[in-house]
Protein backbone atom coordinates (compact mmCIF):
# COMPACT_ATOMS: atom_id res chain seq x y z
CA UNK A 1 0.00 0.00 0.00
CA UNK A 2 2.88 2.30 0.75
CA UNK A 3 5.24 1.37 -2.05
CA UNK A 4 7.36 3.63 -4.24
CA UNK A 5 5.76 6.73 -5.73
CA UNK A 6 4.65 6.26 -9.34
CA UNK A 7 5.06 8.90 -12.03
CA UNK A 8 2.05 10.43 -13.76
CA UNK A 9 2.39 8.34 -16.98
CA UNK A 10 2.69 5.17 -14.88
CA UNK A 11 -0.43 6.09 -12.91
CA UNK A 12 -2.37 6.75 -16.13
CA UNK A 13 -1.19 3.43 -17.54
CA UNK A 14 -2.25 1.60 -14.38
CA UNK A 15 -5.66 3.27 -14.47
CA UNK A 16 -6.22 2.35 -18.11
CA UNK A 17 -5.07 -1.22 -17.45
CA UNK A 18 -7.46 -1.52 -14.51
CA UNK A 19 -10.38 -0.25 -16.60
CA UNK A 20 -9.56 -2.64 -19.44
CA UNK A 21 -9.28 -5.53 -16.99
CA UNK A 22 -12.65 -4.69 -15.45
CA UNK A 23 -14.25 -4.40 -18.89
CA UNK A 24 -12.75 -7.76 -19.88
CA UNK A 25 -14.04 -9.47 -16.72
CA UNK A 26 -17.48 -7.93 -17.20
CA UNK A 27 -17.56 -9.05 -20.84
CA UNK A 28 -16.62 -12.61 -19.87
CA UNK A 29 -19.27 -12.66 -17.14
CA UNK A 30 -21.98 -11.46 -19.54
CA UNK A 31 -20.89 -13.98 -22.18
CA UNK A 32 -21.00 -16.89 -19.72
CA UNK A 33 -24.31 -15.72 -18.23
CA UNK A 34 -25.93 -15.67 -21.67
CA UNK A 35 -24.95 -19.33 -22.15
CA UNK A 36 -26.30 -20.67 -18.86
CA UNK A 37 -29.51 -22.65 -19.28
CA UNK A 38 -31.56 -25.15 -17.36
CA UNK A 39 -32.72 -25.69 -13.79
CA UNK A 40 -31.21 -23.35 -11.22
CA UNK A 41 -29.79 -21.08 -13.90
CA UNK A 42 -31.11 -17.93 -12.19
CA UNK A 43 -29.15 -18.74 -9.04
CA UNK A 44 -25.93 -19.40 -10.93
CA UNK A 45 -26.36 -16.24 -12.98
CA UNK A 46 -26.79 -14.30 -9.74
CA UNK A 47 -23.58 -15.77 -8.35
CA UNK A 48 -21.84 -14.98 -11.61
CA UNK A 49 -22.91 -11.32 -11.50
CA UNK A 50 -21.50 -11.08 -7.99
CA UNK A 51 -18.08 -12.15 -9.23
CA UNK A 52 -16.97 -8.70 -10.54
CA UNK A 53 -18.13 -7.09 -7.29
CA UNK A 54 -16.16 -9.58 -5.19
CA UNK A 55 -13.15 -9.11 -7.45
CA UNK A 56 -13.25 -5.33 -7.11
CA UNK A 57 -13.73 -5.56 -3.34
CA UNK A 58 -10.80 -7.92 -3.08
CA UNK A 59 -8.49 -5.78 -5.18
CA UNK A 60 -9.67 -2.38 -3.96
CA UNK A 61 -10.48 -3.07 -0.30
CA UNK A 62 -9.47 -6.45 1.14
CA UNK A 63 -5.93 -6.61 -0.26
CA UNK A 64 -5.02 -2.97 0.60
CA UNK A 65 -6.44 -3.51 4.10
CA UNK A 66 -4.43 -6.67 4.71
CA UNK A 67 -1.37 -5.00 3.19
CA UNK A 68 -1.74 -2.03 5.54
CA UNK A 69 -1.95 -4.34 8.56
CA UNK A 70 1.19 -6.10 7.33
CA UNK A 71 3.04 -2.80 6.80
CA UNK A 72 2.17 -1.67 10.34
CA UNK A 73 4.62 -4.21 11.75
CA UNK A 74 7.58 -2.75 9.86
CA UNK A 75 9.83 0.27 10.36
CA UNK A 76 9.60 3.67 8.72
CA UNK A 77 10.92 2.45 5.37
CA UNK A 78 9.09 -0.87 5.38
CA UNK A 79 12.28 -2.91 5.34
CA UNK A 80 12.75 -4.06 8.94
CA UNK A 81 10.24 -6.08 10.95
CA UNK A 82 9.68 -4.42 14.36
CA UNK A 83 6.57 -6.20 15.61
CA UNK A 84 4.13 -4.07 17.58
CA UNK A 85 6.61 -1.26 18.25
CA UNK A 86 4.61 1.19 16.13
CA UNK A 87 1.51 0.53 18.23
CA UNK A 88 3.51 0.85 21.44
CA UNK A 89 4.84 4.20 20.25
CA UNK A 90 1.34 5.47 19.44
CA UNK A 91 0.03 4.68 22.92
CA UNK A 92 3.14 5.86 24.81
CA UNK A 93 4.07 9.01 22.89
CA UNK A 94 2.58 12.11 24.52
CA UNK A 95 1.99 13.78 21.16
CA UNK A 96 0.20 10.79 19.64
CA UNK A 97 -1.84 10.18 22.77
CA UNK A 98 -3.03 13.76 22.40
CA UNK A 99 -4.02 12.90 18.82
CA UNK A 100 -6.04 9.92 20.07
CA UNK A 101 -7.61 12.09 22.77
CA UNK A 102 -8.58 14.76 20.26
CA UNK A 103 -10.17 12.12 18.04
CA UNK A 104 -12.23 10.82 20.98
CA UNK A 105 -13.40 14.37 21.76
CA UNK A 106 -14.51 14.75 18.15
CA UNK A 107 -16.37 11.41 18.20
CA UNK A 108 -18.12 12.17 21.49
CA UNK A 109 -19.23 15.73 20.66
CA UNK A 110 -19.88 15.93 16.92
CA UNK A 111 -22.40 13.07 16.36
CA UNK A 112 -24.50 13.85 19.43
CA UNK A 113 -24.53 17.62 19.03
CA UNK A 114 -25.11 17.55 15.26
CA UNK A 115 -27.91 14.99 15.65
CA UNK A 116 -29.50 16.88 18.54
CA UNK A 117 -29.43 20.16 16.62
CA UNK A 118 -30.84 18.50 13.51
CA UNK A 119 -33.64 16.80 15.44
CA UNK A 120 -34.68 19.86 17.43
CA UNK A 121 -34.56 22.08 14.36
CA UNK A 122 -36.57 19.64 12.23
CA UNK A 123 -39.28 19.53 14.92
CA UNK A 124 -39.38 23.31 15.40
CA UNK A 125 -39.77 24.13 11.71
CA UNK A 126 -42.03 21.18 10.86
CA UNK A 127 -45.19 22.41 9.12
CA UNK A 128 -44.24 26.04 9.76
CA UNK A 129 -44.95 28.75 7.22
CA UNK A 130 -41.33 29.13 6.14
CA UNK A 131 -40.31 25.48 6.54
CA UNK A 132 -38.58 25.08 3.17
CA UNK A 133 -36.58 28.29 3.54
CA UNK A 134 -35.61 27.50 7.13
CA UNK A 135 -34.42 24.02 6.19
CA UNK A 136 -32.49 25.35 3.20
CA UNK A 137 -30.49 27.66 5.47
CA UNK A 138 -29.32 24.75 7.62
CA UNK A 139 -28.73 22.43 4.67
CA UNK A 140 -26.66 24.91 2.64
CA UNK A 141 -23.32 24.08 4.38
CA UNK A 142 -23.70 20.52 3.03
CA UNK A 143 -23.43 21.95 -0.47
CA UNK A 144 -19.87 23.19 0.01
CA UNK A 145 -16.69 21.19 0.47
CA UNK A 146 -14.97 20.63 3.80
CA UNK A 147 -12.02 22.68 2.58
CA UNK A 148 -14.27 25.60 1.66
CA UNK A 149 -15.95 25.39 5.07
CA UNK A 150 -12.54 25.43 6.73
CA UNK A 151 -11.50 28.52 4.79
CA UNK A 152 -14.77 30.32 5.65
CA UNK A 153 -14.46 29.61 9.36
CA UNK A 154 -10.77 30.42 9.37
CA UNK A 155 -11.78 33.94 8.38
CA UNK A 156 -14.40 33.87 11.14
CA UNK A 157 -11.68 33.13 13.69
CA UNK A 158 -9.09 35.47 12.12
CA UNK A 159 -6.89 37.45 14.50
CA UNK A 160 -5.06 40.75 14.06
CA UNK A 161 -2.68 42.41 16.47
CA UNK A 162 -4.52 44.46 19.09
CA UNK A 163 -3.58 48.03 18.17
CA UNK A 164 -5.72 51.21 18.15
CA UNK A 165 -5.92 51.59 14.36
CA UNK A 166 -6.04 47.90 13.49
CA UNK A 167 -9.52 46.61 12.67
CA UNK A 168 -10.32 42.95 13.20
CA UNK A 169 -11.48 41.12 10.06
CA UNK A 170 -12.49 38.00 11.97
CA UNK A 171 -16.14 38.21 13.04
CA UNK A 172 -15.60 36.47 16.38
CA UNK A 173 -12.73 38.75 17.40
CA UNK A 174 -14.59 41.82 16.19
CA UNK A 175 -17.53 40.91 18.42
CA UNK A 176 -15.09 40.46 21.32
CA UNK A 177 -13.70 43.95 20.65
CA UNK A 178 -17.20 45.45 20.45
CA UNK A 179 -17.94 43.94 23.85
CA UNK A 180 -14.87 45.64 25.29
CA UNK A 181 -12.51 42.67 25.26
CA UNK A 182 -9.20 42.02 23.53
CA UNK A 183 -8.87 39.89 20.40
CA UNK A 184 -7.68 36.33 20.93
CA UNK A 185 -5.61 34.09 18.65
CA UNK A 186 -8.35 31.51 18.73
CA UNK A 187 -6.86 28.81 16.50
CA UNK A 188 -3.58 28.60 18.42
CA UNK A 189 -5.09 28.76 21.90
CA UNK A 190 -5.23 25.20 23.18
CA UNK A 191 -6.19 26.04 26.77
CA UNK A 192 -8.90 23.53 27.71
CA UNK A 193 -8.76 22.40 24.09
CA UNK A 194 -10.38 25.63 22.88
CA UNK A 195 -8.99 25.45 19.33
CA UNK A 196 -10.11 21.82 18.97
CA UNK A 197 -13.61 22.79 20.09
CA UNK A 198 -13.64 25.61 17.54
CA UNK A 199 -12.77 23.14 14.77
CA UNK A 200 -15.54 20.86 16.02
CA UNK A 201 -18.00 23.75 15.61
CA UNK A 202 -17.19 23.82 11.89
CA UNK A 203 -17.91 20.12 11.43
CA UNK A 204 -21.15 20.36 13.41
CA UNK A 205 -22.17 23.31 11.24
CA UNK A 206 -21.84 21.04 8.21
CA UNK A 207 -23.27 17.80 9.62
CA UNK A 208 -26.30 19.40 11.29
CA UNK A 209 -27.80 19.91 7.82
CA UNK A 210 -27.48 16.22 7.03
CA UNK A 211 -29.02 15.24 10.39
CA UNK A 212 -31.86 17.72 9.95
CA UNK A 213 -32.72 16.48 6.45
CA UNK A 214 -32.85 12.79 7.39
CA UNK A 215 -34.61 13.30 10.73
CA UNK A 216 -37.13 15.69 9.20
CA UNK A 217 -38.28 12.91 6.89
CA UNK A 218 -38.61 10.59 9.91
CA UNK A 219 -40.61 13.18 11.85
CA UNK A 220 -42.99 13.66 8.94
CA UNK A 221 -43.49 9.88 8.74
CA UNK A 222 -45.02 9.79 12.25
CA UNK A 223 -48.75 8.99 11.73
CA UNK A 224 -50.99 12.03 12.18
CA UNK A 225 -53.59 10.04 14.10
CA UNK A 226 -51.08 9.31 16.90
CA UNK A 227 -50.20 13.00 17.19
CA UNK A 228 -53.84 14.08 17.15
CA UNK A 229 -54.77 11.50 19.80
CA UNK A 230 -51.96 12.74 22.05
CA UNK A 231 -53.11 16.35 21.65
CA UNK A 232 -56.70 15.41 22.48
CA UNK A 233 -55.39 13.76 25.66
CA UNK A 234 -53.79 17.07 26.63
CA UNK A 235 -50.18 15.92 26.23
CA UNK A 236 -47.75 18.84 26.48
CA UNK A 237 -44.92 19.50 24.04
CA UNK A 238 -42.17 17.90 26.17
CA UNK A 239 -44.14 14.70 26.78
CA UNK A 240 -45.00 14.57 23.09
CA UNK A 241 -41.29 14.77 22.27
CA UNK A 242 -40.20 12.14 24.82
CA UNK A 243 -43.07 9.66 24.51
CA UNK A 244 -43.97 9.89 20.84
CA UNK A 245 -41.39 11.65 18.66
CA UNK A 246 -38.22 10.07 20.07
CA UNK A 247 -39.44 6.45 20.04
CA UNK A 248 -40.83 6.91 16.52
CA UNK A 249 -37.61 8.27 15.04
CA UNK A 250 -35.19 6.17 17.13
CA UNK A 251 -34.04 3.93 14.21
CA UNK A 252 -33.31 7.01 12.12
CA UNK A 253 -31.43 8.64 15.01
CA UNK A 254 -29.21 5.56 15.26
CA UNK A 255 -28.43 5.69 11.55
CA UNK A 256 -27.67 9.41 11.66
CA UNK A 257 -25.50 9.07 14.78
CA UNK A 258 -23.44 6.22 13.40
CA UNK A 259 -23.07 7.80 9.96
CA UNK A 260 -21.83 11.08 11.43
CA UNK A 261 -19.58 9.18 13.86
CA UNK A 262 -17.88 7.36 10.98
CA UNK A 263 -17.38 10.63 9.11
CA UNK A 264 -16.03 12.24 12.27
CA UNK A 265 -13.45 9.50 12.81
CA UNK A 266 -12.17 10.17 9.30
CA UNK A 267 -12.17 13.97 9.61
CA UNK A 268 -9.19 15.46 7.82
CA UNK A 269 -10.06 18.42 5.59
CA UNK A 270 -11.21 20.82 8.30
CA UNK A 271 -8.18 20.17 10.52
CA UNK A 272 -5.73 20.30 7.63
CA UNK A 273 -7.17 23.53 6.22
CA UNK A 274 -7.51 25.49 9.44
CA UNK A 275 -4.53 24.47 11.59
CA UNK A 276 -2.62 21.81 9.70
CA UNK A 277 -2.84 19.73 12.85
CA UNK A 278 -0.61 22.17 14.73
CA UNK A 279 -1.26 23.64 18.18
CA UNK A 280 -2.42 20.26 19.54
CA UNK A 281 -5.37 19.95 17.15
CA UNK A 282 -4.30 16.92 15.12
CA UNK A 283 -6.55 13.86 14.78
CA UNK A 284 -5.83 10.33 13.57
CA UNK A 285 -6.57 10.91 9.87
CA UNK A 286 -4.45 14.06 9.79
CA UNK A 287 -1.61 12.39 11.69
CA UNK A 288 -1.73 9.47 9.25
CA UNK A 289 -1.21 11.92 6.39
CA UNK A 290 1.59 13.74 8.21
CA UNK A 291 3.46 10.55 9.05
CA UNK A 292 3.13 9.13 5.55
CA UNK A 293 3.75 12.22 3.40
CA UNK A 294 5.81 14.55 5.57
CA UNK A 295 7.72 12.26 7.90
CA UNK A 296 7.92 9.40 5.37
CA UNK A 297 7.22 6.92 8.19
CA UNK A 298 5.29 4.19 6.41
CA UNK A 299 5.13 1.82 9.36
CA UNK A 300 3.69 4.34 11.82
CA UNK A 301 1.26 5.67 9.21
CA UNK A 302 0.03 2.12 8.56
CA UNK A 303 -0.43 1.54 12.30
CA UNK A 304 -2.52 4.72 12.57
CA UNK A 305 -4.63 3.57 9.60
CA UNK A 306 -5.22 0.21 11.31
CA UNK A 307 -6.29 1.92 14.54
CA UNK A 308 -8.71 4.10 12.56
CA UNK A 309 -10.12 0.96 10.92
CA UNK A 310 -10.53 -0.73 14.31
CA UNK A 311 -12.41 2.30 15.66
CA UNK A 312 -14.75 2.51 12.64
CA UNK A 313 -15.59 -1.21 12.44
CA UNK A 314 -17.73 -1.51 15.63
CA UNK A 315 -19.79 1.51 14.60
CA UNK A 316 -20.45 0.00 11.17
CA UNK A 317 -21.42 -3.35 12.72
CA UNK A 318 -23.76 -1.66 15.20
CA UNK A 319 -25.35 0.34 12.39
CA UNK A 320 -25.97 -2.79 10.31
CA UNK A 321 -27.41 -4.72 13.27
CA UNK A 322 -29.71 -1.85 14.20
CA UNK A 323 -31.05 -1.55 10.68
CA UNK A 324 -31.66 -5.32 10.49
CA UNK A 325 -33.48 -5.37 13.82
CA UNK A 326 -35.82 -2.60 12.69
CA UNK A 327 -36.41 -4.19 9.26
Amino acid sequence: MFGSVSTTPEKLLQMVAALLLFAAVLGIVLFIASRIRGKGSDRWIGYLYLLPVLLMLSVGLVYPGLRTIYESFFDAHGTGFIGIDNYKFIFTSGELRRVLGNTMIWVVLVPFLATAIGLVYSILVDKSRFESFAKALVFLPMAISMVAAGVIWKFMYEYRVDQPKVQQIGLINQIIVWLGGKPVQLLITDTWGLNTLLLIVVFIWIQAGFAMTVLSAAVKAIPDDIIEAARLDGVNAWTMFVKITLPSVRPTIVVVLTTIAIGTLKVFDVVRTMTGGNFNTSVIANEFYSQLIRADNQGLAAALAVILFVLVTPIVIYNIRSVRQEA
